[in-house]
């Protein structure tokens, strides 16, 4: 009986033993998710959005007479030979009378060319049978006629194509020999008409040589690139990086000539020190298209460090207390701590009361436009805490701790934004950026992008859309 006895309070005491060494109820410490991240603070920098600069190209005709004006002045054309162009006995000298007047008509650009024409012509009569011979000058005046169209090659050469578009008399010429008055016409008339196409190239010419477009599209394309300041508090600057350059056919009306031009690209929002840069010396040959794209884009970011993240939830959450089931069971927040499992924000919070120990929740981050907070949804506890709740305080599942976590768990990062999107307003708003060129634009809409998890911090990245142009004084 005693031996009995004995070995009953043994496998007590055994028992006993066992259920010591079990994990206690109401106690847990599950398995820390891994930490990983998919991104980086430079990937996510260096993440570009295609967008499309607009620079309107637009001639006053005003300018375009002047411009020719400034260059056909004086005397034009001189002969001074009787015996060029086949004998044809004539010496001439061809001034600009008045100024070149330049008009649109059905899509092409008109000029009129005053002209006074000095000619001499040598002659060699007999009027009854006597012989006469000499030369005779006059003058007279005529109005020249062309029309030009107007295209720029891929090289960005200017490409004109003027044609003659006839001429008329405001005096014709004629000479007196012996007091005999001998008209003229029909020859000044044949000799101006073989000459029209002379006339035309020297237009021609002249209009490539004072049209460098090139030139000022160069200048744009450098100004494009230049990094600017969005943010010194959060050294925030805005990068633009142009990779081609497409632009409409030339169309005419209103007084203008005019067409569209675009440097397409990608935008960066860079963190740092400022981006080097270095002027470029060339750019990308000219696309002519029907249509030039409207639409600048560029990432607006909101940086929340993890540190500071882990802090304002520490001063929401720790020391607070939360009941189940009408009071019966109550757990209080002792620490929060935060990092990121890939796309999901992982936070372990620390607990005392009904509940010791620590459980793992998992969110998706995302930025709310309502309330300009980084936010999380489908927040649920982690799959090895939600094993161990189940075994050990499945009241905890059916609580409201993860909605109050989903609800409560936000960090501002509106202020910031709103500084970003200021600074990138003030560079847009017509803006002197060089000597006769002006950047005017603005920002139309912001749409939430995503939320990036690097190693270091949580970056919430907002498109702003808009339009920006940069115009260009002086093409001429």
């Amino acid at each position: 009986m005693f031996l009995k006895k004995q070995i009953i309070s043994a496998a007590l005491l055994v028992c006993l033993s066992m259920s010591c060494q079990k994990t206690p109820l109401g106690s847990t410490q599950p398995k820390a998710p891994a930490e990983l991240y998919n991104h980086t603070n430079m990937e996510i920098q260096d993440e570009k959005h295609r967008s499309v600069v607009n620079i309107p190209v637009e001639l006053a005709l005003t300018d375009v007479a002047k411009q020719l004006n400034a260059q056909i002045q004086g005397l034009i054309y001189e002969d001074n030979s009787f015996e060029d162009n086949n004998n044809d006995g004539f010496k001439t000298k061809v001034w600009k009378r008045a100024n070149i007047t330049v008009e649109v008509r059905d899509s092409l650009l008109f000029y009129t060319v005053p002209l006074k024409i000095w000619a001499e012509k040598s002659y060699n009569v007999s009027p009854l049978g006597l012989k006469l011979a000499g030369a005779q000058a006059t003058e007279f005046a005529i109005n020249l006629h062309f029309f030009t169209q107007f295209s720029i090659n891929p090289d960005w050469q200017v490409n004109t194509k003027t044609a003659s578009a006839g001429f008329d008399w405001v005096t014709k010429p004629s000479i007196r020999v012996a007091g005999i008055e001998i008209p003229i016409t029909g020859l000044v008339s044949r000799t101006i008409s073989e000459n029209l196409d002379k006339v035309s190239q020297s237009i021609d010419q002249n209009a490539r040589a004072s049209f460098d477009l090139k030139k000022y599209v160069l200048q744009a394309w450098n100004i494009i690139r230049e990094p600017r300041l969005l943010s010194e508090t959060y050294r925030t600057w805005l990068v633009i990086t142009p990779t081609q350059i497409s632009m409409t056919p030339f169309s005419m009306g209103g007084g203008h000539i005019k067409a569209s031009l675009g440097v397409g690209g990608f935008t960066q929002t860079v963190i740092g020190i400022k981006p080097t840069v270095k002027p470029a010396t060339e750019i990308p040959n000219l696309q002519i298209t029907s249509n030039v794209p409207q639409g600048f884009q560029v990432g607006l970011i909101g940086v929340m460090p993890h540190e500071e993240a882990a802090r304002l939830a520490s001063q929401q959450f720790v020391g607070q207390n939360y009941e189940f089931q009408n009071g019966k069971y109550k757990i209080k927040v002792t620490s929060v701590d935060i990092y990121g499992q890939n796309d999901k924000l992982v936070i372990k919070a620390g607990l005392t009361g009904s509940l010791d120990g620590t459980v793992y929740l998992k969110g998706v981050p995302y930025y709310d436009p309502a309330t300009r907070m980084l936010s999380l949804k489908n927040v649920d506890y982690d799959l090895h805490t939600r094993s161990l709740l189940l075994k050990t305080a499945s009241w905890f599942l059916q609580g409201r701790f993860a909605r109050q976590i989903e609800q409560q768990f936000t960090f501002p990062i509106g202020p910031q934004m709103d500084e970003v999107q200021k600074a990138i307003k003030q560079q847009l708003a017509n803006r002197n950026v060089a000597k006769g060129v002006v950047m005017v634009g603005q920002l139309e809409a912001l749409t939430p992008d995503q939320v990036y998890l690097t190693p270091t911090s949580l970056v919430a990245l907002v498109m702003a859309k808009g339009r920006v142009e940069i115009k260009i004084d002086g093409l001429l």
